[in-house]
């Protein structure tokens, strides 16, 4: 299956309750504290800090784990515990960026994992590539820098989502993960060309910054799956280290096949076909990128975003994680709610489907 590392396993962590009370104290913190895991048979030394957002404040915490004795394992120096709380299904991430590798877009590896915590079960949780040095080499990529899209000011646009006011600097909305000189200025260039350029020198110029076909197929991801947040945050950017132009990487795909970031219900028209962001509306406003976004987008929706297609996907993951959601200590509570939700993906499936199949020829 696309994206999956090996069957579910147990990751056993263990960290002094000294150390988890600190945890406790200020959720907001990042400071890491030691640990020990234990996982493929291997006893290792870690760091670890609750990550996420909003996701902070819930009851079950996700983590970012960080090899600290050896440096790296299995090809990795790092990665994420994801709880996945406020989706009931605990599947969403995972299909989402297994959906996107399956049209051509880079995307993390993900796998579903049995967590316990100085040997308390924790539950089912899924555990994340991180996009990093190790993403690239892992994919023979070039050696790049990586953005992360933080928040709503990576929309592409010379104006502040969250102040409403002109942006003080164009790096704003991206956290560095991976840099090579020069790469962040060549971002900042490419986001004010993007908003100061006519249509012709735009279309003209965009491909020495973009890799269009990629970007659309990424558009086409991230409209069919409608994760709203998507289109302004929840990716990275790969400048790629030879060609130096953009790839677009989907992260944090918990709100999508037909639900919000609080599991609440969406409708399967909320989000448009033509998408948003400063960077799309120039893209579409170009007749043959537009003309080739429908080609991308109509040739997934005969093929990867059906119901025959996705449904093996959707039912053997459920069934693959069913023992272990059975168990988990925080999701009692909503076991009703777990075992509909596979009816619940494929006909959000079937109905977001039928909207792009009519709104498709717009593009046209």
């Amino acid at each position: 299956m696309e994206g999956s590392f090996m069957s579910m396993e147990v990751c056993q962590l263990y960290i002094n309750p000294r150390d988890i009370r600190l945890l406790k104290q200020n959720v907001w913190s990042d400071d890491l504290v030691p640990g020990q895991l234990k996982w493929r048979n291997k006893k290792v030394e870690v760091d670890a800090v609750y990550r996420g957002a909003h996701i902070r404040k819930l009851t079950k915490k996700s983590y970012y784990i960080a090899y600290y004795k050896p440096k790296r394992l299995f090809g990795e120096q790092e990665w994420h515990l994801n709880a996945e709380y406020e989706d009931p299904s605990l599947m969403r991430n995972k299909l989402s960026l297994d959906f996107f590798s399956s049209i051509g877009v880079l995307s993390p590896r993900s796998e579903h994992v049995d967590l316990t915590l100085n040997a308390r079960k924790q539950g089912v949780y899924l555990r994340l590539e991180s996009v990093n040095e190790d993403f690239l080499l892992a994919r023979n990529l070039p050696h790049g820098s990586i953005f992360y899209a933080v928040d709503a000011d990576a929309n592409f646009s010379l104006m502040s989502e969250l102040d409403d006011d002109v942006k003080k600097s164009l790096d704003l909305g991206y956290e560095t993960k991976v840099e090579v000189e020069g790469d962040m200025e060549r971002l900042q260039e490419f986001i004010y060309k993007t908003n100061t350029l006519k249509r012709d020198e735009f279309e003209n110029e965009v491909e020495n910054y973009l890799d269009v076909d990629q970007y659309l197929r990424w558009l086409t991801g991230i409209v069919c799956t409608q994760n709203y947040d998507g289109f302004v945050q929840n990716y990275a950017l790969y400048c790629h280290g030879e060609s130096k132009r953009f790839y677009m990487i989907p992260w944090d795909y918990d709100a999508t096949w037909g639900r919000d970031l609080t599991g609440k219900e969406m409708d399967p028209d909320y989000v448009r076909v033509e998408g948003f962001n400063t960077l799309t509306a120039r893209l579409l406003d170009v007749e043959r990128f537009r003309k080739q976004y429908a080609a991308i987008l109509t040739e997934v929706l005969h093929h990867q975003f059906t119901v025959p297609y996705m449904e093996e996907k959707v039912r053997s993951l459920y069934t693959k994680i069913k023992p272990s959601v059975m168990n988990d200590p925080f999701l009692k509570e909503r076991l009703d709610q777990f075992h509909k939700e596979p009816d619940f993906i494929l006909d959000f499936i079937e109905k977001r489907r039928q909207v792009l199949l009519n709104e498709v020829g717009n593009l046209l």
